[in-house]
């Protein structure tokens, strides 16, 4: 799949974002004052920043309202409800917090079950697409989950529950791309399937489709090098996981949080990169890109 800046940025920021209030709702971190303005702040900026990028995906960003409409169908439609009603009820408790220095646990953990929810359709866009075999698979929601949730604990300067979150997250990363590596096959999708004629023998493609680039190829169709990948997997590994986890656990104070935090951004992005640019679409078995 063609990695799109918009689609890593939304996943990246939104999850660090709604990861941060998850524990901010939950009253791991509970400030008051300044402290909340900021936190809260950050958790907002960071999930409002992501749905924006997100909006700037869209054919038609003017349509962005339309996609809270198919919540029984859509996966993206529920993530954009959950997002909304996540960041409302939230809402309370951190106006209540900051000006007032009174949280309202009620609203907190009501908007933090909501930021897991979002997180959890966000995963659930891509995990459900049964055309993206990579993708479709259970592995597939814990990197989500634990990316976001590492994070936020790291925004929270929560380091030991980051280190362990960290480490989770590296064991997760490494179960995906293991898995995924082998989904493809798994799922069984050749040319004779994809065409129909498997049952006459083996099927080759004489010529493609189009004699020209198109939409297909543009969006679905998206080849990286084995060795570029295994590249990239060592730095969304190290940065995004095992090297923000070693610092939490060699040093404390808000110096190492924040040098974790950079590497965890840098690495997530990678991986995000990866994520889409991995994802092999079975339209691309009519173009003999398999």
């Amino acid at each position: 799949m063609h990695p799109a800046p918009s689609l890593i940025l939304f996943t990246v920021l939104s999850g660090l974002g709604f990861g941060l209030l998850v524990w901010l709702g939950f009253g791991l971190r509970a400030p008051t004052g300044l402290g909340a303005i900021i936190l809260f702040g950050l958790g907002y900026g960071l999930a409002g920043a992501g749905l924006i990028a997100a909006a700037f995906h869209l054919g038609h960003p003017e349509r962005a309202l339309l996609a809270f409409t198919q919540w029984r169908s859509s996966w993206l439609s529920r993530e954009a409800v959950l997002a909304l009603a996540a960041l409302a009820m939230m809402a309370p408790h951190a106006a209540s917090s900051a000006f007032w220095a009174t949280p309202l646990p009620v609203f907190g953990w009501l908007g933090a079950v909501l930021a897991l929810a979002t997180i959890l359709a966000t995963a659930m866009i891509y995990a459900q697409i049964r055309a993206v075999p990579r993708w479709h698979h259970w592995s597939t929601l814990p990197v989500f989950l634990l990316a976001a949730l590492a994070g936020g604990a790291a925004l929270a300067a929560q380091t030991t529950l980051a280190l362990w979150l960290m480490a989770a997250l590296a064991v997760a990363m490494v179960v995906h791309w293991v898995a995924g590596d082998r989904q493809f096959a798994a799922a069984g999708s050749t040319a004779g399937t994809a065409t129909g004629l498997g049952g006459l023998g083996r099927v080759r493609l004489l010529e493609p489709p189009h004699s020209g680039r198109n939409y297909l190829l543009r969006e679905m169709v998206h080849e990286v090098g084995r060795k570029h990948a295994q590249k990239l997997r060592l730095i969304a590994l190290g940065a995004g996981a095992a090297l923000p986890a070693l610092v939490l656990a060699l040093s404390g104070g808000y110096l190492a949080v924040a040098r974790a935090l950079l590497a965890h951004l840098g690495g997530m992005l990678a991986q995000r990169w990866l994520f889409f640019a991995e994802a092999e679409h079975v339209v691309g078995l009519y173009y003999g890109k398999r």
